[in-house]
């Protein structure tokens, strides 16, 4: 049994998710850029992939290193599905990771498994804002939540409602008093605006190639793309102000 797995999450559910984790960047979709990311975590002892049986995931293997299990369920939410992935793959502990964003930072789940392994009566560890909100609740894509599986499992046989089941941590830190929570406040720069940035990547989805021409796929990460973001997004802000949007 392995000690700790992370789960990339990629149902369609919409054609717009569809498209996020389908596009290109340096020739790779975003969901592979998701699933290299999460592999070259050191405190992962295996990755893969989960996505439903209906036949629009069916293009989701395709997509996916060949080194890299994909399963897929007949579950009809997110909960009872990794319950099922998590039979076919034990784990004493389980990480959720988005597919929709390149950006994922490998570090920040190194530190998110650390602070977890050295809390033994924990049952949910991830990220928060300063006002005390999960960081999975932000626009971001690049947080992660660590559950223990048994918890895990005991959500999937409470929770009863269609928010609860379709967000794999919301049952849990919806109950902190069923549940053993840690929260680890999320990097400084975050809160002070970056987050803006990132969350508008969507919309400059030209901008982000810009950035992997300049910087490589070593240097791709959350800090630099931030930085790089939040200068072109004031930059056009001031020319619209001007007048003289640039059409990004």
């Amino acid at each position: 049994m392995l000690k700790t797995l992370g789960i990339v999450y990629a149902c369609c559910e919409s054609a717009d998710y569809r498209r996020k984790i389908s596009r290109r960047l340096g020739g790779k979709s975003v969901l592979e850029w998701v699933v290299r990311r999460s592999t070259d975590c050191q405190r992962l002892d295996g990755v893969i992939v989960v996505t439903g049986e209906n036949p629009e995931n069916e293009f989701i293997a395709d997509m996916v290193p060949p080194d890299v299990p994909v399963f897929k369920g007949p579950s009809p939410d997110a909960l009872a599905l990794f319950a099922a992935a998590l039979e076919e793959y034990p784990a004493h502990a389980a990480v959720h990771i988005r597919a929709d964003n390149p950006f994922l930072d490998p570090v920040l789940l190194d530190q998110l498994v650390s602070t977890a392994d050295t809390q033994d009566t924990c049952d949910y560890v991830s990220y928060c804002l300063r006002d005390g909100r999960p960081a999975v609740l932000s626009p971001l894509g690049i947080f992660a939540e660590w559950i223990r599986v048994k918890a895990l499992r005991r959500a999937a046989r409470k929770a009863t409602t269609a928010e609860d089941r379709c967000a794999v941590g919301r049952y849990l830190y919806s109950h902190p008093e069923l549940f053993n929570l840690r929260l680890i406040p999320a990097p400084a720069r975050i809160e002070r605006g970056d987050a803006e940035a990132m969350a508008h990547i969507d919309d400059h989805w030209e901008c982000a190639q810009t950035m992997y021409e300049a910087l490589g796929p070593e240097a791709l990460d959350w800090q630099r793309i931030a930085v790089v973001l939040d200068r072109h997004l004031a930059m056009r802000k001031q020319a619209v102000l001007d007048g003289h949007d640039s059409g990004y």
